[in-house]
């Protein structure tokens, strides 16, 4: 029987504007099995991101909040322990690769201190002892020339190189959980192809990866079970191999449509029509509905629940009918 690592359950994040309150997430639960690579999956604006930064309790306050749920991680919230806890957590037992380096790395430091200061921090270790535990890990992660590359400034990297040291950050204290949000979006492909198999080979079989990003492509090389997002929700869960062989929500199979084949030259590249509805007020009906290719009269006066048949979740009004 499989760990379960981490456990989320309803959760709710919200943020204020002078205009109106944004639901960010609504009602969001799933659970993570240790060793396990789960993919979080969805177009701009559907929770993703923010559903991961809760987390950490990277959530920017006071204009956004979590307004319900529990995130049980080693037998406690850490919604409810303080901070202090919470840094003991961060980094050393749940770390994040974000999405553009350039943003989290200090542009005050040296990439050598930067990662010093996380061993040193967690750590009783020498500041020598600190540098060549340095120093090895931007070997490991490929940093070309590392005595030199130690000793720079993140501005003096290439994009590619920044990321490997985000890499190499978020794993250096060996973690359990790493959330990866979109950790190759400003890369080029051959790039983010050596990215990915970078963090596949240096991930021990007890590290538990999150790894959110809007391509399928990336999702089917690399995940073992997905969460599909919509509008702040989630629509489908499942794993990988039944997701993209039997794809239950009509999102997900709209997603799966648009993957480009470079071996059907005949037909057209297929979109998804229309946006994600703004995440204010909305509504008592599905939020996919206006974009469906599947959607008939009830959908747009129900609100579907996310149901679980063998294991899998799906949160479609059709889904109900011919499987509930």
């Amino acid at each position: 029987m499989r760990e379960k690592i981490l456990q989320i359950n309803n959760l709710s994040v919200e943020f204020q504007t002078d205009d109106a309150t944004i639901s960010a997430v609504t009602d969001v639960s799933f659970d993570l099995y240790r060793g396990e690579i789960l993919g979080i999956v969805g177009e701009s604006g559907s929770g993703k991101s923010v559903s991961c930064q809760s987390i950490l309790r990277l959530i920017p306050e006071p204009i956004g909040k979590i307004t319900a749920g529990e995130i049980l991680f080693e037998n406690q919230d850490l919604l409810k322990i303080s901070l202090k806890e919470l840094r003991e957590v961060r980094g050393q037992k749940i770390s994040m690769i974000f999405q553009e380096p350039m943003t989290a790395l200090s542009p005050l430091k040296k990439i050598g201190v930067q990662l010093s200061d996380i061993l040193r921090t967690h750590n009783k270790i020498s500041k020598k002892n600190a540098q060549a535990e340095s120093m090895k890990w931007l070997k490991k992660v490929g940093i070309p020339s590392p005595e030199t590359k130690i000793n720079s400034y993140p501005y003096e990297l290439s994009g590619g190189q920044r990321q490997r040291v985000m890499i190499a950050m978020a794993l250096i204290l060996e973690p359990d959980i790493i959330i990866a949000d979109e950790p190759t979006t400003a890369l080029d492909v051959t790039i983010q192809a050596q990215i990915f198999d970078l963090i596949k080979d240096l991930k021990n079989e007890n590290t538990s990866i999150i790894l959110i990003t809007h391509d399928m492509g990336v999702i089917n090389e690399m995940c073992d079970r997905v969460i599909v997002m919509y509008a702040s929700e989630i629509v489908e869960v499942a794993e990988k191999e039944k997701l993209f062989n039997a794809p239950k929500h009509p999102y997900t199979k709209a997603l799966l449509r648009s993957i480009p084949d470079l071996y059907n030259r005949v037909n057209e590249l297929q979109t998804i029509p229309g946006q994600v509805p703004a995440p204010v007020n909305y509504g008592n009906y599905c939020r996919f509905h206006n974009r469906c290719s599947e959607v008939f009269d009830k959908c747009k006066k129900e609100h579907p629940e996310l149901l679980e048949n063998n294991g899998e979740q799906c949160r479609c009004l059709k889904y109900v009918v011919s499987d509930a």
